[in-house]
């Protein structure tokens, strides 16, 4: 597998880090915690109308490919909070009327509340910046990853202390679309520099959007194989030509599977 390989990208959720159902709901708390306290909503009532809008985005936009943005859920949330008519069955919302609702400084103070609940609430396997140094010692690394909010990324990255190993950071909320559309594979292997093709090996837990989606551009592609069994993290329907390259259990294994 080493041979010829120039580059790696890791998924993030699930690969990188571990997020169980309790992760990212206490995530969600705090983020309506925060949001209540600087824009004076209820709390309960954004954390319902929250999720409400979340599985009308895994609904409509998920299965076509486009990432569910945070920051359009946060503005249909708060155009709900005050007084918005909610679309009807087989209805869609109209994002502009929604929009003015609210002001781009408090749609900002959401996405910022997120951003910084993700990052207090998140722990950073200790493991994982030692692996990704001694990686970046070979290999051009990236990480390639399907979220709604670029921003918690980047943070994360940062106070992880992982920026340093990593020549690009990848977010389908950026790009407009999710794994495995091409489309974000393309963009990381531009910003990688180097051509798509079996010299980039992608590292991901989903095996219909990491595998499918490195395969279809020539990548090579590790399963990552064992995740908590109650995620919330949506995953791309199974294909039947998802055969990864490499298996593994666990990111912390990859380093074996290459031979170093």
């Amino acid at each position: 597998m080493i041979e010829g390989l120039q580059a790696i990208t890791l998924d993030f959720g699930n690969t990188l880090v571990a997020f169980p159902e309790s992760q990212m709901a206490a995530v969600l708390q705090a983020t309506a915690t925060l949001s209540a306290r600087s824009l004076g909503v209820p709390r309960n009532e954004f954390l319902r109308l929250w999720t409400e809008e979340r599985q009308r985005q895994m609904v409509e936009d998920v299965p076509e490919g486009r990432e569910a943005y945070m920051d359009v859920r946060a503005t249909r949330v708060l155009a709900r909070l005050r007084g918005c008519p909610v679309p009807g069955p087989g209805g869609s919302w109209n994002d502009s009327v929604a929009a003015a609702y609210s002001s781009p400084e408090e749609l900002a103070s959401v996405l910022d509340a997120y951003a910084t609940a993700f990052v207090d609430l998140t722990p950073a396997p200790p493991e994982i910046g030692p692996m990704l140094r001694r990686l970046a010692d070979s290999f051009r690394l990236a990480i390639v990853s399907n979220w709604p909010l670029t921003m918690a990324i980047d943070r994360f990255v940062e106070a992880a202390g992982w920026a340093p190993y990593l020549s690009a950071v990848v977010v389908s909320h950026e790009v407009g679309v999710i794994k495995p559309q091409r489309e974000i594979f393309e963009v990381a292997s531009v910003r990688l520099g180097i051509q798509s093709g079996p010299a980039i090996l992608h590292v991901g837990d989903d095996p219909g959007a990491d595998v499918v989606g490195a395969h279809n551009v020539g990548w090579r592609a590790a399963w990552v194989r064992l995740k908590p069994e109650d995620s919330p993290l949506p995953v791309a329907p199974p294909a039947p030509d998802s055969r990864p390259d490499i298996t593994i259990d666990s990111i912390l294994e990859l380093e074996a599977a290459l031979g170093r």
